[in-house]
């Protein structure tokens, strides 16, 4: 047989590998807001795409099939410490793939990623990528001696993560010092890891609009963790709020059965005293108009999404100088950075905007430059689908 027979087969093979793709994620809402332009653009080159979550309802089913996507359910424990139940899952989900019969999965949040990935291999999928948005509560900084439960749990999960990641074709960060962690740690070759950037949003869906000016309005979008920073933003607020009165504080977010979740009435509390407005879980777009600027003081995060949406809609951000917080932010350019746990420094920063209130538009502008810049979905998916469906190889 000669070269290019040879050398067509290989191109052959290389674009059957990715007709089919399954995607698992760990919530279903996650793969509209978070995944859905990524599935357009794999269903708009003709692949056939399945869509892995464990809770899915009819109003999220159709909204999955509207983009092109087949939602499947799958069976997982989002937030448990069951080894035997995802021992079980992971079989299960081996079992629903072989049935499928995906020539790519990607998986993305902690457990899809482990288990997603492990399943994959045992059902023999021919090529498996995995995506770290993030480090989550056990890889993040306590502030202190860590518990002996989280030093614990951290080497369990360390070793499973090298196991599994032994078994990606590609591994994702979105930043590097996850990367370097992952690598340093030897929990994934050097040689499989890829720096995506964030995961980006439809900068035409995050269209700019005017900032508010007048009262200085602040705002923060989280799950309310005391990871992501919410108690410094409440704290600061109380501070601010001494000093100028009129200053608005919204926080927005769901309860979370995390280990570092705030209680419902720990925020009751907080809004009955006046520090801050808490609407609840509700569609973040309608809240950033209102505001004048983003704050995210969170310890550690991927690159947040909810930063990258209020860049492009041309907020000013102020966040923490920790890993994936500050990929968002050029100090003094958009926005400001602070130490993480810092409230001096955090309101510091908001005084800076309530002083100089012209700097809430000219760092808006900044942010919506960075935005296009670095967090234009369109690009990061063009990247992400060089390794999901690789080009001939001519």
């Amino acid at each position: 047989m000669n070269e290019k027979v040879l050398a067509r087969r290989r191109i052959e093979g290389a674009n059957s590998l990715a007709k089919t793709i399954a995607i698992i994620s760990n919530v279903a809402p996650s793969l509209i807001g978070f995944r859905g332009p990524l599935i357009r653009d794999l269903v708009a080159t003709g692949a056939k795409v399945y869509a892995l979550a464990p809770d899915f309802d009819d109003n999220l089913r159709e909204q999955v099939r509207n983009l092109g996507a087949e939602p499947i359910d799958y069976s997982l424990s989002r937030t448990g410490m069951n080894p035997f139940r995802d021992i079980l899952d992971t079989f299960r989900l081996a079992a629903l793939l072989r049935r499928l019969r995906p020539d790519v999965t990607l998986g993305y949040t902690i457990k899809p990623v482990i288990y997603g990935t492990i399943a994959a291999w045992l059902a023999r999928v021919p090529r498996r990528l995995a995506m770290i948005e993030g480090l989550g509560y056990l890889f993040t900084p306590s502030g202190g001696n860590a518990s002996k439960r989280k030093v614990l749990l951290q080497t369990i999960v360390r070793h499973i993560y090298k196991y599994s990641l032994a078994k990606a074709e590609h591994v994702f960060f979105l930043n590097p010092d996850d990367l370097k962690e992952f690598v340093d740690g030897g929990l994934v070759a050097r040689s499989k890891a890829v720096k995506l950037g964030g995961i980006g949003v439809d900068l035409d869906e995050w269209p700019v609009v005017p900032p508010a000016r007048k009262p200085v309005t602040f705002l923060l979008a989280a799950r309310l963790l005391r990871e992501k920073g919410i108690c410094e933003y409440v704290e600061a607020a109380r501070t601010i709020k001494a000093r100028y009165p009129e200053v608005r504080f919204i926080l927005l977010g769901g309860l979370d059965t995390n280990p570092g979740g705030i209680s419902r009435d720990e925020i009751r509390a907080w809004v009955e005293e006046g520090v801050v407005e808490w609407p609840g879980h509700v569609p973040v777009k309608p809240w950033f108009a209102q505001a004048s600027v983003y704050v995210l003081p969170s310890y550690r995060e991927g690159v947040p999404r909810s930063t990258q949406e209020a860049m492009a809609m041309g907020r000013p951000v102020i966040t923490t100088d920790a890993p994936g917080c500050r990929e968002t932010v050029e100090h003094g350019v958009n926005g400001f950075l602070v130490p993480p746990r810092d409230v001096e420094a955090l309101v510091g920063a908001m005084e800076r905007f309530i002083k100089e209130p012209a700097l809430i538009e000219t760092m808006g502008k900044e942010s919506r430059r960075l935005a296009e810049e670095r967090f234009d979905v369109r690009k990061v998916n063009a990247r992400l689908m060089e390794f999901i469906m690789p080009k001939d190889d001519e």
